[in-house]
């Protein structure tokens, strides 16, 4: 809890990770935020505040007076949403980089394939 984001941002970023993941499948509990707080060593306040994060984004839903589940759909609309920051963040420059430098498509490709094969 350290990158210098906001800390309910963390938490809500390591929920996700957890339902992209297959840790927290749809319909399941997640921990709450009194247990997020005393595992991460933060105010209770911060925990809550990344998990409504979640709820206001329809990936986790409320039962009133049980805590907090994973919504159907949750996975894969996570997926999708990391998948579109992903061409942003990292197509879009690499794509401008490789243009500068007179790198053709095929060569990108085929660049990705050899360091592909190498891991």
């Amino acid at each position: 809890m350290d990158d210098g984001r906001p800390i309910f941002l963390q938490i809500a970023e390591r929920i996700e990770n957890s339902i992209i993941e297959g840790g927290l499948p749809e319909d399941t509990q997640v921990p709450s935020t009194n247990e997020l707080a005393a595992f991460h060593r933060i105010n209770p306040a911060t925990a809550a505040k990344g998990v409504n994060h979640l709820v206001d984004d329809g990936i986790l839903y409320k039962k009133r007076g049980i805590g907090m589940f994973v919504s159907p759909g949750a996975q894969a609309k996570l997926r999708q949403r990391r998948r579109d920051q992903f061409a942003e963040q990292y197509l879009q420059p690499l794509l401008a980089e490789a243009a500068k430098l007179g790198i053709r498509t095929t060569e990108l490709m085929a660049m990705i394939e050899r360091h592909e094969e190498t891991r």
